[in-house]
């Protein structure tokens, strides 16, 4: 990816809700199936880390990344965005 498509889904992202939460669990399987899930709705994802999660923020990013086949888009403060293209429902086109 490169960082002017970076920054077109940072740009994207600023206006969406976290869909999903971390806690002091961190990444259990069944978040992970969730936001796998919920790639085949969506392709631009954000996540909220909860306080009682004390686990790096970019870790997690990373982790969550490789376990759903998706990219890191960013990680600011406790805000995750992963991006993952959906070949069926495209609905994001990259410049």
């Amino acid at each position: 990816m490169t960082s002017k498509q970076r920054a077109y889904l940072k740009s994207l992202a600023g206006s969406l809700d976290p869909i999903f939460q971390i806690g002091k669990e961190a990444l259990t399987p069944e978040l992970t199936a969730a936001v796998r899930e919920a790639f085949n709705r969506r392709e631009l994802i954000k996540i909220g880390i909860l306080k009682s999660c004390f686990d790096d923020p970019n870790e997690l990013a990373s982790t969550l990344a490789e376990r759903t086949r998706s990219q890191v888009v960013v990680v600011i403060g406790r805000k995750i965005v992963l991006y993952k293209e959906n070949e069926d429902h495209k609905k994001i086109e990259l410049p």
